[in-house]
Parts: structure tokens; sequence; C-alpha cells
């Protein structure tokens, strides 16, 4: 008896939880903002290396007015196996491509990510990716937000 009496005061308890989470479901959550706030990218492009199997660069302007300092630290490249933010260095009294460590960005910032400088290394890209075509391009920076965009896709004799 005294195990019935038990259950039913657990199974009561229980149902009212449930019924005060139920209220909160019906509440909407608050949307997060799309993309990193205060990023913009203008003047992006991917161009595909002269030797098939060779990587893509993706090139592009960046400019940060948000009102934190973040770091950017990734990219992804749709139609590429994987990409990495590049730039070039002195090693050794030479002068390399390398992996980039973060950038920070802090607002009024402006970065160009160009020839001979900053710029997303795309791997085994795909061959679906043609000239006159696009391809999303995603950063990500320290936190996790992301900005996405697309990059105009070029020929290895095209602008660059």
């Amino acid at each position: 008896m005294k195990s019935s009496v038990l259950a039913a005061a657990l199974l009561s308890a229980a149902t009212l939880g449930l019924a005060a989470c139920g209220d909160r479901a019906a509440e909407q959550p608050a949307e997060a903002p799309e993309g990193v706030p205060g990023l913009t990218i203008t003047n992006a492009r991917m161009v595909l290396a002269p030797v098939e199997g060779n990587p893509a660069a993706v090139y592009f302007d960046l400019a940060y007015d948000g009102d934190r300092n973040v770091a950017l630290n990734r990219a992804h490249v749709e139609g590429a196996a994987s990409a990495s933010l590049h730039e070039y260095g002195e090693w050794n009294r030479q002068v390399q491509m390398q992996e980039m460590l973060p950038l920070v960005l802090t607002k009024g910032d402006r970065v160009s990510f160009e020839p001979g400088g900053k710029h997303v290394m795309a791997t085994d890209v795909s061959p679906e990716l043609q000239p006159g075509g696009t391809t999303e391009v995603t950063l990500t920076v320290s936190g996790g937000d992301k900005t996405t965009f697309e990059a105009e896709i070029r020929g290895p004799g095209e602008e660059r």
C-alpha cells in the first residue's frame, strides 16, 4: 500500500514537471544573429590551379566593425575536401607559404586576402567547380560564430 501511494505521488510530481517543460517549449527561442556581427566580406573569388589536382586559392577583402575582438581561425570551402588559412612568411631566409595563425580582428580592421599574401587554400577541389560558377566559403571565428559568403570561381589564367 505504501509503495502505491509513493508511486502515485512520484507520478503526480513528474507530470507537473513535464507540464512546466511544456510551457517553456511554447516560448520562441531568441534567434541568433546570422553570421559574425560586424564582419563584411567583399570581392570574393576562388582561383583554380593551372594544374589539375593542385590546390585552389580563395581571395577576398574583409572589413570588421564588431564591438568585440574576435579571432578568425578556420575556413571551409564547399566542394573542397579541406580548406585552411595560409599566408607567406620567411623561414631560414626564404619566403614560403605557411598555415596562418588565428587572425585577431578589432573594430575598424580591414584585411585583404590577396595573391602573395593571406588566402584560403582549398585542396582536392571537386571537378564540378568550374570557372563562371560560384561556391560557398565559410569563415569561423573564436567562439564558433560563422560567416558564409559566395565566391566567384575563376580559371587559372583569369585575373586573381
